[in-house]
């Protein structure tokens, strides 16, 4: 299959990347700058130069394709004004990705965040939110989704809050930023809310399993741990970088601080099931111990 994908080199799409490549198929990625040409080029993938504001390109591109797996996201949390532009322009983007393969029954494989239900895990029969400061994400997949009616066999992938790899990436990663930044290691609340979590490339086996098998309209839980004690993520995250652990003011945490606070802990039996996913890779608790101190 010849699969388009943006997002291609980050943590997680550069997983995908070669997860699709050792599978046999063909990979085209969007590229915004050299360094990341250049990193899809030694992975072995095509390149498109481009943004992703870059609608037409992305249009030209999704028509030529097989396949397309939507990853990118300006993934900036500064501000709420700064994470509202990054929605906006991956909606826009999601969007034209859609309209380019409506009538051809290709897969377009999209990613959402695993949902919050007060008191249980979340399952993929679950909805996404409608109201908070990621909303206007979820209402973009939702739109991707009901492209199942128009002829377009659409999925969504749904990431828990922390997607890791060699101790980086996700939720616990931004923890390990602050806690470098702040000289403690910091949790909100008492710390005893749940994230959920999965290593990086077992996500990308779902990824490859969402293009190649998914039903139209159908949504995913690439979950692999359940739900980890957020104040055990930064007892661990404490212990490697030498720093004292400790609840700290949920405001510290910026336009984040109400997801960092929730408990939100998810499962993935559907999607084993019927996909057939098994993660095997390292758990979080136990990947975090590759922090450098």
């Amino acid at each position: 299959m010849r699969v388009f994908i943006t997002g291609g080199t980050g943590l997680i799409g550069s997983a995908v990347v070669a997860e699709l490549l050792s599978a046999g198929h063909s990979v085209t990625a969007l590229a915004r700058s050299d360094a990341s040409a250049a990193q899809a080029e030694a992975a072995g993938a095509a390149v498109l130069r481009g943004a992703l504001a870059d609608l037409a390109v992305l249009r030209a591109r999704a028509e030529q394709a097989d396949g397309v797996i939507h990853l990118a996201f300006s993934n900036d949390f500064s501000s709420p004004e700064a994470l509202a532009r990054g929605i906006a322009e991956e909606a826009a983007a999601l969007a034209t990705l859609g309209d380019a393969l409506v009538g051809t029954d290709r897969p377009l494989v999209t990613v959402a965040g695993t949902p919050h239900q007060p008191g249980r895990a979340s399952t993929e029969d679950d909805a996404l939110p409608t109201e908070g400061p990621v909303a206007g994400r979820s209402r973009s997949v939702t739109r991707a989704l009901e492209l199942a009616s128009r002829g377009v066999r659409s999925s969504a992938v749904r990431l828990p809050r922390t997607v890791h790899n060699e101790g980086r990436g996700g939720f616990a990663g931004l923890l390990t930023d602050i806690a470098r930044r702040t000289g403690v290691a910091g949790y909100p609340g008492d710390g005893a809310q749940r994230w959920p979590a999965v290593h990086a490339l077992d996500a990308a086996v779902l990824f490859r399993l969402a293009l190649e098998q998914a039903p139209a309209g159908s949504s995913w839980h690439a979950v692999a741990d359940e739900g980890d004690a957020v104040r055990d993520i930064a007892a661990v995250i404490g212990r490697r970088l030498a720093l004292p652990v400790e609840s700290v003011p949920q405001e510290n945490f910026g336009p984040l601080g109400p997801i960092f606070a929730t408990d939100q802990p998810a499962s993935s039996a559907r999607t084993r099931a019927t996909l057939g996913w098994q993660p095997t890779h390292p758990s979080l608790l136990a990947d975090l111990e590759n922090i450098e101190p």
